[in-house]
C-alpha cells in the first residue's frame, strides 16, 4: 500500500524530473555535438553547458513547485498537468536565457536548446503518463485509498457518492454519512449525527471530510471546519447551489474577500492566452504558405465563374461581443449586404454559384480566415462566430449562448468536429462550445485540429 505516501511521491516526482532533465541534456549533447563531428572544437566545453543545465534544472523544480506541478494530483486531468509542464518549461527557459544575457554568454547552440527542450518535454510527459495510469490502476484495485466522511446525506451528499462510484481511479472511498435528520443505518452508511464528528475523527481513519449540508446549516460550518483542522483532516465543501454552477467554478480573491467566479475559463490566464496566440500565429503563417498555390487557384476560379469580388466580407460577433469582418471566398452571387446578413443558406440555395457550391461543401471557402487569425480577430480553434442579427435572436432563445464570446471565435471547433456543422442543433453546438471553453488546453486545440484533418473538409450539412 502507498496510502499516506503523497509527500514522498511528490519528492519522488521532483527527483525524477531532475534526473530526466539530465538525461535530456545528455541526449541533446550527443545529437548536437557527438554525432556532428564538424562542430567539434567550435563550441563551449561540456562543463559550461552542464552548468547552464543545472541552472535550468533548478529553475524548473522551483517554478514547478510554485505553480503547483508537484501538488497531489489524483483529481487533476492529465491534460492540465501537461499544460503546467509546458508553462514550467517556458518560464525556466526564460530564466536561463536571462542568466545567459546577464553573464554575456551568447555562444549556446540554439539547436542544442531546441533538442534539450523537446526531449525533456517528451520524457517527462511520457513517464508521468505511465505513472498516472499505474496509480489509477492500483487505486481501482483498492490500493492507495483515501477515506472520505460526508456530512449530509441529502441530494448533494448522494450526488457526491455517485461521483465517487463513477471515478474509482481517484482512489476515494466513502466510509459513510453524518446527518442530523437520518437514523443510524449501517446499510445506507448513516453513521450518526453531525455532533458525532469529533468522536468519529478520533476513532476512524479519515483523510477528508466533505461538507454537503444545505444552506440552512451554514451556521455549523465554522465549528465543523475547526474540528477537522484540529484533527489534521482536510475539508471540502460542496455548495448546496452546485446545480446552478458550471462544472468548474473558479475561486479568486478580491482584496481580502474570496469570490466565486461562476465560470472558470483557462484562457483568462495570461500565460494561456499568450501560448494560444503564438500557436495561432505560427499555424496560420504555415497554413498560408503551404496552401498559397491552392488559394491562388480558388481565387482565379471565383473570378472566372461569377462577376464580383473574390473575397466576401461579412460582419460577425467575436471576442467580448465585438464585431469584426470575417473573410471567405465568395460562393454566392453578388448581393446587398443586408440580404446576406439576415438570411440562412438553405439546401439548393439559388444564390449559390456552381463553383461556390463546391467551395462550401469542401469548406475551402473558409481558408481566407487564416488572415483573420493573423489580424487577431479569430483563432484556429474556437466557437464558430455568428452574424449580429442571429446573435440577437439566439441570445434570447438559448440562455447560455453568449458564453461563446468569452474567447476568440475559431476556424474550426469542438462542435464542428463532433458533427455539429451547418444545419444542426444550435443548443447542442453551444453545449460543445462551453465544454471547449471550460476545458481548454493546447493539447485540446491540437486534438481538434487533428480531428478536423482526419474527418476531412467535406460537410454534408453545408449549403
Amino acid at each position: 500500500m502507498i496510502r499516506g505516501k503523497e509527500r514522498f511521491i511528490t519528492q519522488l516526482y521532483m527527483t525524477t524530473d531532475f534526473i530526466f532533465i539530465q538525461l535530456a541534456f545528455a541526449v541533446a549533447w550527443y545529437f548536437r555535438f557527438v554525432i556532428n563531428k564538424e562542430q567539434q572544437g567550435s563550441y563551449l566545453p561540456l562543463a559550461d553547458y552542464f552548468i547552464w543545465n543545472i541552472v535550468y534544472s533548478v529553475a524548473f523544480l522551483a517554478i514547478g513547485f510554485l505553480i503547483g506541478l508537484y501538488v497531489p494530483k489524483r483529481k487533476m486531468k492529465f491534460a492540465k498537468e501537461v499544460s503546467k509542464i509546458v508553462q514550467v518549461q517556458i518560464y525556466s527557459m526564460f530564466v536561463l536565457l536571462s542568466v545567459l544575457f546577464l553573464v554575456k554568454t551568447i555562444d549556446i547552440s540554439r539547436i542544442f536548446l531546441a533538442i534539450y527542450l523537446l526531449v525533456g518535454f517528451l520524457i517527462i510527459v511520457t513517464y508521468r503518463f505511465f505513472v498516472k495510469q499505474f496509480l489509477r490502476a492500483m487505486r481501482k484495485k483498492g490500493f492507495n485509498q483515501q477515506f472520505v466522511l460526508i456530512l449530509g446525506a441529502g441530494s448533494v451528499g448522494k450526488r457526491y457518492i455517485e461521483n465517487l462510484d463513477n471515478h474509482p481511479e481517484y482512489g476515494l472511498r466513502a466510509i459513510g454519512f453524518l446527518d442530523d435528520f437520518k437514523q443510524i443505518n449501517r446499510e445506507q452508511k448513516i453513521l450518526g449525527k453531525i455532533e458525532d464528528l469529533s468522536t468519529t475523527l478520533e476513532n476512524t481513519i479519515i483523510d477528508e471530510v466533505v461538507i454537503a449540508l444545505p444552506l440552512t446549516a451554514f451556521s455549523k460550518y465554522h465549528q465543523i471546519i475547526e474540528m477537522c483542522e484540529k484533527a489534521g483532516v482536510r475539508v471540502s465543501i460542496v455548495p448546496d447551489f452546485y446545480d446552478i454552477l458550471p462544472a468548474t467554478p473558479h475561486f479568486e480573491s478580491f482584496g481580502d474577500l474570496p469570490v466565486i467566479n461562476v465560470r472558470d475559463i483557462p484562457l483568462d490566464e495570461y500565460v494561456n492566452r499568450v501560448l494560444k496566440r503564438l500557436f495561432d500565429i505560427v499555424f496560420a503563417l504555415c497554413a498560408i504558405l503551404v496552401t498559397s498555390p491552392l488559394l491562388l487557384v480558388i481565387a482565379i476560379g471565383v473570378k472566372l465563374t461569377s462577376p464580383g469580388p473574390i473575397l466576401f466580407k461579412q460582419e460577425r460577433v467575436g471576442l467580448n461581443r465585438r464585431t469584426f469582418s470575417m473573410y471567405k471566398f465568395r460562393s454566392m452571387k453578388h448581393m446587398p449586404v443586408e440580404a446576406s446578413n439576415t438570411q440562412w443558406t438553405v439546401e439548393n440555395d439559388p444564390r449559390r454559384t456552381k463553383f461556390g457550391t463546391f467551395l462550401r461543401k469542401t469548406s475551402l471557402d473558409e481558408f481566407p480566415q487564416f488572415f483573420n487569425v493573423l489580424k487577431g480577430d479569430m483563432s484556429i480553434v474556437g466557437p464558430r462566430p455568428e452574424r449580429p442579427y442571429f446573435v440577437d435572436q439566439f441570445k434570447e432563445e438559448i440562455p447560455k449562448y453568449m458564453i461563446k464570446h468569452h474567447v476568440r471565435p475559431g476556424i474550426t471547433g469542438w462542435a464542428q468536429v463532433c458533427g455539429l456543422r451547418g444545419d444542426t442543433s444550435i443548443e447542442d453546438r453551444i453545449e460543445h462550445d462551453i465544454q471547449y471553453i471550460e476545458n481548454w488546453t493546447l493539447l485540446f486545440d491540437i486534438k481538434i485540429i487533428m480531428k478536423t484533418i482526419i474527418n476531412g473538409f467535406v460537410n454534408k450539412n453545408a449549403y
